[in-house]
């Protein structure tokens, strides 16, 4: 089985607040960007991936954390603005696996509102075993959610070939016995899977 991460390997996503903050037509505050105010931001981001808020929580969380610089209607914005598209190649390399035979699964960090948008991608909806955070209630680069996810797609984990682009993740999905590879956000993701799956013997 073929696993991907979403974000920086099928979607391109924004890697940053600023970046988010542009893409949504928000202001940007240099005050979030500082330590305490990244950490801040990352606990609350943290909870809402694993389920824990509810989008109306997360979204007046989030603003508190800022220090009330952002109302939860700008935090929303810019939330809804963090997915920026399909990475070319990615939909006709999940379609070529499709075609071969070879099952497909989805392992991501996400949450209730980006999941609702990553669901209603073609790339997306190709995938068999799409698995999500806030839906298993764990998160990588725990050893839980490598191993809750084998245990629901019915695979040993030597059968998992999994691309994500954190190398935390990685480390954590190979440690869990699964072959992991790195994927460069800033390349070209669908041609850097396509080389690792012929290293593989699957050609597509």
């Amino acid at each position: 089985m073929v696993v991907f991460d979403a974000g920086g390997v099928l979607v391109r996503i924004c890697r940053s607040w600023r970046e988010a903050c542009a893409a949504a037509g928000v202001t940007f505050h240099e005050l979030v960007a500082t330590p305490e105010g990244m950490a801040a931001r990352k606990a609350v981001v943290q909870r809402y991936e694993l389920g824990q808020l509810s989008c109306e929580e997360y979204f007046e969380t989030l603003a508190e954390a800022t220090n009330g610089l952002y109302a939860p209607a700008e935090v929303r914005r810019v939330h809804e603005s963090w997915i920026l598209g399909d990475y070319p190649g990615v939909t006709s390399l999940i379609e070529g696996l499709n075609t071969r035979g070879v099952r497909t699964g989805l392992l991501s960090n996400t949450n209730a509102t980006h999941w609702l948008a990553l669901a209603g991608r073609r790339s997306i909806q190709l995938i068999d075993h799409p698995h999500a955070s806030h839906l298993l209630g764990l998160a990588k680069p725990a050893a839980a959610i490598y191993h809750a996810f084998a245990q629901r797609v019915g695979r040993p984990a030597g059968e998992l070939l999994f691309f994500d682009d954190l190398p935390d993740n990685v480390a954590a999905a190979r440690a869990a016995g699964w072959r992991a590879v790195h994927i460069d956000h800033t390349g070209d993701p669908a041609a850097q899977m396509r080389t690792a799956l012929a290293l593989v013997g699957i050609t597509v």
